[in-house]
């Protein structure tokens, strides 16, 4: 997990609507262009940390993404030293846990379903969610939580087909975690009734390991990654309620097996449903779309 993929230890949120900061967030005023001292932990030497200045186009939030096996290194050893063996990845797990727990309580209060997208970089997520915004507009309240390393690209597209959206940036981190993901959604602030989509970090390991506080998980794969991937990736597949395999409408032009990954899923993720979609074209999009009016929330008074 972390120690051993690398995550580094901060997060940068940045909100992209031009409205006003919350005021949780200390927010009096709208949204300024400023310079933004960004500081990136590595994850195994903090002298070789980096501080990096960076221009930013709105205001941004600063977040302590502390989930590193090899922190507190002396304490580890202190405790080493003492015949314990402190198991960090748990702590860390824990920890997460607990935040996420938070999460679910908070989006439950308020009537709002979080549904947690993941998979491997280029499958379609940002594409899918362009479309699903432009045609559920008017139909289903959608707002969404972009994660990416770096960038608010994708952020922008999703903007620019009529979402919210907020950008979380994890530098060297390869997933989100329940206490970014709290404070993305305090500051995206979705109305009751609606639907919030976690877009995670491109990555088919560590986001399945970390509970977002999300009430429903879609893993989304392409027929371009090869027909392998729910026998290579179990964990990721296991933890899913639905898998959407996309690009279907280039499947003429590629070697994959329909026959073959459907057996393999069902060994993967014998619960999950698969629908077979092409984000580009529109194919079999209604039976997502369907799947989300399905659990859009009632709204609280």
């Amino acid at each position: 997990m972390c120690g051993s993929c690398g995550c580094g230890s901060a997060a940068v949120i940045t909100l992209l609507p031009d409205r006003p900061v919350p005021a949780w967030m200390g927010g009096r005023g709208r949204f300024s262009r400023r310079a933004a001292r960004v500081r990136y932990l590595h994850p195994r030497d903090p002298a070789r940390s980096d501080v990096l200045l960076a221009d930013f186009d709105h205001e941004q939030v600063h977040t302590d993404h502390e989930h590193t096996h090899h922190e507190h290194a002396d304490h580890e050893h202190a405790d080493h030293e003492h015949g314990r063996t402190v198991e960090l990845q748990q702590k860390v797990l824990a920890k997460n846990d607990d935040l996420a727990v938070r999460n679910r309580e908070w989006l439950r209060e308020r009537g709002i379903l979080a549904i947690n997208l993941m998979s491997s970089p280029g499958s379609g997520k940002t594409t899918l969610l362009e479309r699903t915004t432009r045609e559920l507009a008017g139909k289903v309240r959608l707002s969404v939580i972009e994660g990416d390393q770096e960038t608010a690209l994708d952020a922008r597209r999703i903007q620019a087909a009529g979402s919210r959206v907020i950008q979380i940036n994890t530098g060297v981190g390869c997933h989100l975690d329940a206490e970014m993901v709290a404070h993305g959604l305090r500051g995206l602030d979705p109305p009751s009734g609606s639907i919030v989509v976690i877009e995670n970090v491109g990555n088919l390991v560590c986001p399945a390991l970390f509970d977002l506080g999300e009430e429903a998980r879609v893993v989304l794969a392409s027929v371009t990654e090869g027909t392998d991937k729910p026998l290579k990736y179990p964990h990721m597949f296991r933890q899913a309620d639905l898998v959407l395999l996309n690009k279907t409408d280039l499947l003429p032009y590629v070697d994959f097996d329909m026959k073959q990954y459907m057996a393999d899923l069902r060994i993967a993720a014998p619960d999950a449903l698969l629908v077979q979609i092409s984000a580009t074209t529109g194919d079999g999009v209604q039976a997502w779309y369907d799947w989300l009016r399905r659990r859009v929330p009632a709204p609280h008074d």
